[in-house]
Formats: C-alpha cells, structure tokens, sequence
C-alpha cells in the first residue's frame, strides 16, 4: 500500500500558486497510485479560507482513486465542524481511529496545549494503536529535541505549538509519526522503536525562509519515508561573489547563474565581492541598474548588493607588486582569492 503524505499548504484563493500546487499533489497520487492522501495539518491559511474554498474543494476531492486524511492544523484548526462535507474521498481525522485493511490511522488535531497536557495525549494512545499491524499516527505541531529553529515553523513567532519530545513515543508500538508545521525542508528521523518520524516541508514555498526544491512523502507501507520532488514554486537563495580579476564580466556572471535555475525558483538574489569600474565600464550605480534589469521577473523582491568598486586599488602598485608574489606562490586558487579580498580590506581601510 502506498501512501502520500505532505502538510502546511495553507490555502488562500482558488487558483492562486498554492491552489495549483494542491492539484498537482492530486494528480502525482492518481500518477503513482497512492491508497492513501494524508494532510497533516494547515491545508487552509484560516477559517475564512475554508470556508470559501470549500465548494472546490469537494470537487477536487471527489473520486481520486485514493482515500485522503485531513488533519487539522494550527491555522485551520475551526475549519472542520461536524457535518461539513469537503468531498467524498475525505475523512477528517479526529482522536478517533480510523482503519483501513490492516492499517490504523489515529490523529492528533492540534490543540492550545503543552508540557504535561500532551504527554497526557500521547499516553492515551496506548489503548487506541493496533496490537497486529500497522499503527500511523498524524500530528501537527513542534519538535523539541531536534535543530530546528523557531522560523522553520512558519512566521509563528515565539509561540510554542503543541511541542512534544520523541522520547514520549518510546514504548508506543508506532511505525509512522507523520507530521506538519515544520515548513523548511523534508526530514526525517527514526524512532527508538524502529518507526519513523516524517516532515516533509511545505510543498510550495509560504515564506522566502523555505529555500530549496520542494518535496512531499511518498512510501509504501514497511519501507522508510522517501522525498518525491515537486515542480511547484519556490524560493531559491542565489548569492554570488565578484572577482575583480576574472575574465567575465559581473553581469554576464549573473544572467549564467540565473538560466541555470529552474523556472519554478524565485529567486533570492545577493551579490557581494568587489570589481573593477573601469575594467567593465560601469559604476556601481550602473551596475545595480544593470542587475536589476536582468532579474526582474527571476527575482523575488529587492536584490540585495554588497559590493564594491575598488579600481583605485586594483591601479595602486604597492598592490600589483602583492598580486605579483601571491602568483609566484603554490597555493589553491581559493586560498589565493582569500589572500587578495584580506589585501584588499586592508588597504580599504587604509584609504579611508
């Protein structure tokens, strides 16, 4: 049996980039033939959304070939009353369990709860998980004991979301803790039990803190989590360095490293280093026009620049006479780059 199983979409608008990227997660389940579609958590930015949304949702929910597992996250989490109807192929997971062949899936709905409340919650799972089979829970909230930062997590701020630790799954016979609210990237990590606990990320970048291409989980039951890679919009941290002394020139540097990107990045443009003004007949502040110009529709918001002219450098002898020497010298070019922008901070600095 196969499974998708991604999180934190956080639907706005129908047919904006997150409603197209929620059909493409659609139509990659009827591709690889997935049984089972599981949301855990924040499919909707708010209640409102839902409520809106909802009319085309029930569409786009309706024979998939595939059952779909909804849970409520911290941002939709008064979007699923009872009796509200989001398409036929859909079940709302609640604390309940919900089976299917010889699997049984139980939600952890996020709630405005921590410290000993949860572990309570987690406890209370002993009585619900399959003695024979296969046991998935779905969760939506914080990891304690791992690196994340609190920005991973979306722009929440200093609030804690329903934060849990893995030690609290020791001795529950769980093979998949599937999770949502951790937007940056897909990780995984196994339990102490030989389970796994799974978040894939956001499959389409929410905030220009979710660099990368993103992924969602695809896996058939008994195998480890696996990341499948998505074509949906995201943000892509592109930060390139002048070199004074190159051949190419600082724009045509920029317009190679752009068409290397894919379509689908938005790119998050810095440029740093220094040039020659002279060399490649432009000032700095024809420069920055010139950047611009070229990363328009490539980059999300304003690039940032960092660089700077340093042709009377590059002109003074007492400089030259050091390249001169750095040449002679049997070092790596990286080494040899460090050497010279050291050269050229100091005497920056000098002239100041």
């Amino acid at each position: 049996m196969k499974i998708l199983h991604t999180a934190d979409i956080h639907l706005q608008e129908y047919g904006d980039e997150r409603w197209r990227a929620l059909e493409s997660l659609i139509e990659i389940g009827k591709k690889e033939k997935v049984d089972i579609f599981i949301i855990a958590g924040d499919l909707f930015n708010k209640g409102v959304s839902a409520e809106n949304l909802r009319g085309k949702i029930r569409t786009l929910f309706s024979n998939t070939g595939f059952k779909i597992y909804i849970l409520p996250g911290n941002h939709d989490k008064d979007s699923y009353k009872p009796g509200l109807f989001f398409g036929a192929d859909v079940k709302i997971l609640e604390e309940e369990p919900s089976d299917i062949q010889d699997i049984r899936i139980i939600g952890l709905p996020f709630e405005e709860i921590k410290g000993e409340e949860i572990l309570q919650k987690v406890n209370s799972l002993k009585k619900k998980l399959k003695k024979e089979g296969i046991n998935i829970l779905v969760f939506h909230g914080e990891l304690l004991d791992s690196f994340y930062s609190r920005a991973d997590f979306g722009e929440e701020g200093s609030k804690r979301y329903m934060p849990l630790r893995l030690s609290y799954f020791d001795e529950l016979s769980i093979n998949y803790i599937l999770a949502g609210h951790f937007h940056t990237n897909f990780d995984v990590i196994e339990l102490k039990n030989g389970g796994y606990f799974v978040y894939p990320g956001s499959p389409i970048s929410i905030t220009k803190r979710e660099t990368g291409r993103r992924m969602v989980n695809i896996f058939e039951l008994k195998n480890p989590p696996s990341e499948y890679p998505l074509d949906t919009p995201y943000f892509e941290a592109l930060d390139i360095e002048l070199d004074p002394l190159e051949d190419e020139s600082p724009v045509e540097k920029i317009e190679a490293e752009l068409k290397r990107l894919p379509q689908n990045s938005k790119v998050l443009l810095k440029v740093r280093g220094y040039f020659n003004a002279r060399k490649i007949g432009l000032t700095e502040t024809s420069l920055i026009e010139r950047i611009k110009k070229i990363c328009i529709e490539r980059c999300a918001g304003e690039p940032e620049f960092e660089f700077r002219d340093i042709q009377a450098i590059l002109e003074d002898d007492l400089f030259k006479e050091f390249l001169k020497k750095l040449e002679q010298k049997d070092f790596e070019e990286g080494v040899k780059r460090g050497m010279r922008n050291i050269a050229i901070k100091a005497m920056m600095e000098g002239m100041s």
